[in-house]
């Protein structure tokens, strides 16, 4: 655990891809913690792609070129209509996946629409707050009738980045990495250092602004963390 006394949980282990799912309304998302579970996912050398959810209920088509220019592949889905969920089942299918993402994303949702008979608890969003009530407890692993796995995960508003040294953050960037030996200093850390490829290519656009200040956000947080967890 940390010194605050939070505590740290393994989620899964041996998987193959994780699928980070986020509501597109209902709750609102949060890039930045969807950026948070994809440096995990990447830290770990696991690949990964992101779910939007609850499609039906708004263009998700902002938040997809958010991923999508940062190399991952984004399904778009909605258990109400259908829409995108054929798409999804066969990226599933022979995998040992990690369904994750904040409470109220409809994770339970699209299990039970993918594995008819599971009848996972799922809940309505909280009027007051706009916030998911959390109906998985403990991860689970499911098998699938077409075949592979799926560890369904408790929803979190918080996520660590423990292990993930400040160092290696650059690197669970997708689209920074082919740009990283072209940075003048080798110990660069892409905030304002001259000769920064990183920081060119933001200047052009070819790496978006809002993905850059979520990496100096995590390199931030990372650098300021206890050099030791308890």
């Amino acid at each position: 655990r940390v010194p605050e006394g939070r505590g740290t949980r393994a989620v899964a282990a041996n998987v193959d891809q994780v699928m980070v799912v986020t509501a597109i309304l209902d709750p609102l998302p949060i890039p930045q913690l969807l950026d948070r579970l994809l440096v995990v996912a990447e830290a770990n050398e696991i690949s990964a792609a992101l779910v939007i959810n609850k499609v039906d209920l708004a263009a998700p088509d902002q938040l997809a070129a958010r991923f999508r220019q940062a190399g991952y592949a984004v399904h778009s889905t909605s258990v109400r209509t259908g829409q995108g969920m054929a798409d999804f089942a066969a990226a599933l299918a022979g995998r040992i996946s990690v369904v994750t993402g904040p409470s109220g994303s409809g994770k339970s949702s699209l299990l039970n629409w993918l594995q008819p008979g599971l009848r996972l608890r799922t809940a309505e969003i909280s009027a007051k707050i706009r916030r998911g009530r959390n109906t998985t407890v403990s991860a689970v692993m499911l098998p699938l009738d077409g075949g592979g796995y799926l560890v369904d995960t408790p929803g979190f508003s918080e996520v660590g980045l423990w292990g993930i040294e400040p160092r290696e953050l650059a690197s669970c960037f997708p689209e920074f990495r082919g740009l990283l030996d072209e940075c003048r200093f080798p110990d660069c850390r892409h905030r304002s250092e001259p000769g920064c490829a990183v920081l060119a290519a933001v200047a052009r656009g070819e790496v978006r602004t809002d993905r850059y200040e979520s990496y100096r956000a995590l390199l931030e947080e990372l650098e300021t963390a206890p050099a030791h967890w308890e």
